[in-house]
């Protein structure tokens, strides 16, 4: 008997660990494959004891070892979804060092390809993200757009993920499906400017340091508006469409930087001093601002975010203090 599977790469990432809750009980199995580098083992313990879910620990990039372990999948009958969401999230380590997003970004996406040709996997859900626009100021971006000049080690990954993925719908998969991502926020986080600035204020709970002058303005998803929308689209996405592409996003234009630092701080301190650093970039390849066209998913599946971009960085802010000062995040 053949059993309908989900495979989710980085699945002990941050978003991966909410896509598993959702599909659990979409798919008879689901397959996380993760190499804990940004992802964490603790992420997934209320799965332990849960037979319908397998938890693997390889490094997708590895391309003889993943093909393997989908030889594997494919001998115990099960076929299904890719959900491919391994990438390396921390865009700042890609600058510093760019084999980090050619190996953790573009090579986990190329390995995953390899490692489904020919075998019943033949649908791929892919995490892309905004970053592969590059910066086009005030233009709203919708998905056709162009050109597409990224300005981060990251989003040029991305971007090149997504042509891989583009020639391998050609080749050899029935379905591929891209995701644009904004800035996500939520639990259980481990990184993010939320992240970052809840970590300072544990450290100093009188004084925060923000990189840049408080000016960058960029949309932000709740991970629960997220993984809502990325579900509705598989299922009802049209299966007579070889690929496709999504930007998810809230519908404001976002918030400014200054007034994170701020929402952020009240968990601690009204009395916290905020000190901005220069200029409108918090990093190389940070594009400051940018506003999403997302008109393309709500005419498909009728999808829109329950929470704005304050509301997203509000709720986030509660929820990821809890993680980091109570050790607590509720999937």
């Amino acid at each position: 008997m053949r059993i309908k599977t989900a495979i989710i790469s980085g699945g002990a990432g941050f978003i991966g660990v909410n896509l598993i809750k959702q599909l659990k009980d979409k798919y008879e199995k689901i397959i996380c494959l993760d190499n804990f580098s940004l992802g964490k083992s603790d992420f997934l313990n209320k799965y332990a004891n849960d037979k319908n879910i397998e938890i693997f620990d390889i490094d997708c990039s590895d391309i003889e070892s993943t093909r393997n372990l989908i030889k594997e999948f494919e001998n115990k009958n099960l076929y299904g979804d890719v959900w491919h969401l391994a990438a390396n999230s921390d865009i700042p380590s890609g600058v510093k060092d760019p084999n980090i997003d050619l190996k953790d970004t573009f090579m986990t996406t190329f390995g995953i390809l390899s490692a489904i040709k020919d075998t019943s996997f033949k649908s791929i859900f892919f995490a892309s993200s905004s970053a592969i626009y590059g910066d086009h100021k005030n233009v709203f971006l919708s998905e056709s757009i162009g050109p597409l000049l990224p300005i981060s080690n990251y989003g040029a990954m991305k971007l090149a993920s997504e042509a891989i993925i583009s020639a391998a719908a050609e080749s050899h998969l029935n379905r591929a499906v891209i995701f644009r991502f904004p800035n996500v926020v939520g639990v259980p986080a481990t990184h993010g400017v939320i992240y970052d600035f809840t970590n300072k204020l544990i450290k100093n709970p009188n004084l925060l340091n923000v990189l840049g002058d408080g000016s960058q303005k960029k949309s932000y998803l709740h991970v629960d508006d997220l993984i809502e929308a990325m579900i509705k689209v598989w299922e009802t996405w049209p299966n007579n469409e070889k690929i496709d592409i999504f930007n998810i996003g809230p519908k404001d234009d976002g918030i400014f930087v200054r007034d994170i630092s701020k929402i952020v701080s009240e968990n601690f301190s009204r009395d916290v001093e905020i000190i901005f650093g220069d200029g409108n970039k918090g990093w190389l390849g940070d594009v400051p601002k940018f506003f999403y066209d997302t008109k393309k998913i709500t005419d498909l599946t009728g999808w829109n975010p329950k929470m704005n971009s304050r509301e997203a960085i509000q709720k986030s802010s509660q929820q990821i203090y809890s993680q980091l000062m109570k050790n607590e995040f509720n999937l």
